[in-house]
């Protein structure tokens, strides 16, 4: 796709606007979708899609330059310029909206509110009753805040400097819910844990997160061996490996991306033997069930893994 545009989106926050060179109509994308954006030094990364799905003209990134990151948003930022022709893998979607929910309550902080943008072009699209608490730490990083405010008492903007540094009360904001609402957060890792914490009592089918950076470390125990369901080949995980790298150095060809288990698209299923996860995409529920993994991130308890390899 041709990068067409860079836009200011607020302190630290430039938008990205990709189209077919052709001019064509992009894939289709559902609200809360990401692509994988291939960048010219050779780096992979996820960007949530900003725009209303019914946008099929382009895919418009929010991307916050994160200077202690791994590199990707500073490349960005620093080096791509408008014209360029970048590969673009997707969309793919772990952050669905729910359409038959009656009410959908969005928690969004700093550039998490791209995903959850698309989300409430969606809602308004078909009439879903939603609302929206957006923090920021200043004013200035406020992304799309002007037609977010636009919309009325609908949506709250938190900013940290103007409340004397006090965060958004999120117990609040959980609390208040109506007991059939799904609950969506997408931001920075302190205030996923603390969201998580504030709607642990809720039904894991109404709360839905996007992560951003994973919170766990991949496991690297190894001692145990990989076998392919397709080939009959046996990869031996050494100590210090994952499963994603065994795989690499044994000339087996996985489709990864992120590597750290949020993005989902390593999810391998299995079909003999117990998986460690450490990955941010499956719930509780999937994890017990062991049918599927992310090899980039997650390991094994068993001696054997068996995976549709």
């Amino acid at each position: 796709m041709r990068l067409t545009a860079i836009l200011f989106g607020g302190e630290g926050s430039n938008l990205f606007e990709l189209r077919r060179p052709d001019g064509g109509a992009v894939p289709p994308f559902t609200a809360g979708a990401h692509v994988d954006l291939h960048l010219p030094n050779g780096l992979v990364r996820q960007y949530s899609i900003a725009n209303a799905p019914d946008e099929r003209d382009r895919y418009l990134l929010g991307v916050k330059r994160e200077d202690p990151g791994r590199g990707g948003s500073r490349f960005l930022h620093d080096a791509v310029k408008v014209g360029a022709i970048l590969k673009v893998d997707g969309p793919r979607n772990n952050f669905p909206l729910v359409e038959a929910a009656p009410t959908s309550i969005f928690v969004a902080g700093g550039i998490g509110i791209t995903p959850i943008r698309s989300m409430i072009h969606r809602a308004q699209a078909i009439g879903q009753d939603w609302q929206l608490h957006y923090a920021v730490r200043r004013r200035a990083e406020a992304v799309f805040a002007a037609d977010l405010l636009a919309l009325g008492d609908r949506v709250a903007l938190h900013v940290d400097e103007e409340r004397g540094g006090k965060l958004l009360d999120l117990p609040a904001v959980v609390g208040t819910a109506a007991g059939t609402a799904h609950l969506y957060c997408c931001g920075p890792a302190p205030m996923m844990a603390a969201f998580k914490e504030a709607a642990a009592a809720i039904p894991a089918e109404r709360v839905h997160l996007e992560y951003f950076t994973s919170d766990a470390a991949p496991a690297t125990q190894g001692g145990f061996v990989v076998e392919l369901a397709q080939s009959g080949q046996r990869v031996p995980v050494p100590p210090g490996t994952t499963i994603l790298e065994a795989l690499r150095a044994a000339g087996v060809r996985v489709q990864a991306a992120c590597e750290q288990g949020i993005c989902g698209t390593c999810e391998t299923r299995v079909l003999q033997g117990t998986p460690e996860h450490r990955d941010m995409i499956l719930s509780d529920e999937e994890k017990a069930a062991g049918r599927t993994m992310m090899v980039c991130c997650s390991g094994s308890l068993s001696e054997v893994l068996v995976l549709d390899l």
